[in-house]
Formats: structure tokens, sequence, C-alpha cells
């Protein structure tokens, strides 16, 4: 047992060995966990510890479970997209499924601060990826993305631009890698020239910046992402304890 866990409860013993199982690729995503019964007398536990473990994962968006059916690995669509990664949203508080528009799709170098939140050394290859994100057919975020080449070998522009799911529905199925949260930070600038063209402002309009991180887990990071927003119509909403 790693020396981190000895002094833990039980049930968080449970949910590590999950997660291990999980970031294994043991139960890949849309996939039914085995029952209870079965992972209780795997990992030498009662019901009720076991239980308590998949709570934790359920309301962590890391799990589903289906009434009736079992317990699923959660896969990434645009509900989950819309309800749990995106939050700009209307001033009325609606929200509404984004239409990106791909932009620019160039390969680089990390540079040392990028490095650093994608726990990559400087230099190494990343992918620069630029989307506008439209709503209700207005262009209102211009997405910044940046990947480690070596977590997304064979990703190309045509592959990227021709999905038929979200981003982090591309990471999963094609990749095997599945972002179970994200961290955010906020700040506020002005539009230069080139994000003033993207989003149809003037230069100098005031915009809000979101800086993610999002990460897989084992709290691995596995993209950065910058989003300008106009908020002239829209703004950031995160509903924080919801469903709890």
């Amino acid at each position: 047992m790693p020396a981190d866990l000895a002094a833990a409860p039980l049930y968080r013993e449970v949910k590590a060995a999950l997660v291990a199982s999980l970031a294994a690729g043991e139960w890949p995503a849309g996939e039914a966990l085995p029952s209870e019964a079965k992972l209780a007398e795997r990992f030498r536990v009662s019901i009720g510890t076991l239980r308590k473990a998949v709570d934790e994962l359920v309301a962590e968006r890391v799990l589903v479970r289906q009434q009736g059916r079992g317990t699923f690995v959660a896969t990434h669509g645009p509900k989950r997209l819309l309800f749990h990664f995106f939050h700009v949203v209307r001033a009325d508080g609606e929200k509404e499924l984004p239409e990106p528009a791909l932009v620019a799709f160039d390969r680089g170098r990390a540079e040392p601060h990028e490095a650093g939140r994608l726990a990559i050394a400087p230099g190494d290859r990343v992918f620069r990826i630029r989307n506008v994100l439209k709503l209700a057919g207005e262009p209102v975020v211009l997405d910044t993305i940046v990947l480690p080449q070596a977590l997304f070998p064979d990703l190309t522009e045509k592959i990227f631009r021709d999905r038929d799911e979200t981003i982090y529905g591309l990471y999963q199925t094609r990749y095997g890698i599945n972002v179970v949260r994200a961290v955010e930070r906020l700040t506020a600038r002005l539009a230069d020239r080139g994000t003033a063209k993207a989003l149809g402002v003037a230069v100098g309009a005031p915009l809000l910046r979101i800086d993610r991180t999002a990460l897989t887990y084992h709290d691995r990071p596995v993209e950065l992402r910058t989003s300008l927003v106009n908020t002239a119509g829209h703004e950031y909403l995160a509903d924080l304890g919801k469903g709890a």
C-alpha cells in the first residue's frame, strides 16, 4: 500500500484502486464496471465501502449510474460539455451548445510557461490550435489550445476539423485520454487587432480571459486552453455545488 494511503479511510484506498484501473484503460469510456458485488470481492471490502468509493467518482462525474443497468465510465458528449466544461452563457443565464470553427492548426515547441503547466520539457513538440466558438451564429469565444504532441501522436488538422464529436470526446475515443476535471483562472484583457477581427469587436474592447488546464486521472495535465470571451451579451457562470 502506498505510504500516502496508509492512514486514509478504506473507501479512499478503494477509490484510488478504481482510478488506477480506469487510468490503465481496464474499463474504456462508455463501458460498464463489474457489479458492486464483484468489485467488493476483488478489493476485499464490504459492499458499503465499495459503494462509497463509487459514489465519490459518480459525484466527480468520472462514472455515471444508469438506473437498472449499472455504473458506466462517463463519456464526453455534448451534454457533458455543456453542463460541466463550458461556462459561457447568455446574459439571461441560458446555455447553448457552441459551434466551433477551426481558425489555425500549427505545430511548434513548448514555451517555458506552457511546459510547466503541461508537465513537459521546454522545447517539447506541441500542437497549437485556434478555434472560434459561435453561439446563435455569432462569434463569442476565441480558443487557443496547446496539446503535447506525445499524447496525440497522429493528430492532424483533418482529424481535428472533421471530428463528429466534442474535442474532449476526440481525446477520449481516439487517444484513450479522459479529461476528468479542469482548473480555470479568470482575468480581463483588451482585444488586440487579431482577436477583434476574429470576434467582430472593436480593438480595445473588454474581454474575459479564461485560462484552463484540463486534467486526466491522477491530475495529469493534458491540455492548456486560453479562451477570450466577448461579454457584451454573454457571461461566465459556474454553478458551484450543484447536485450536492
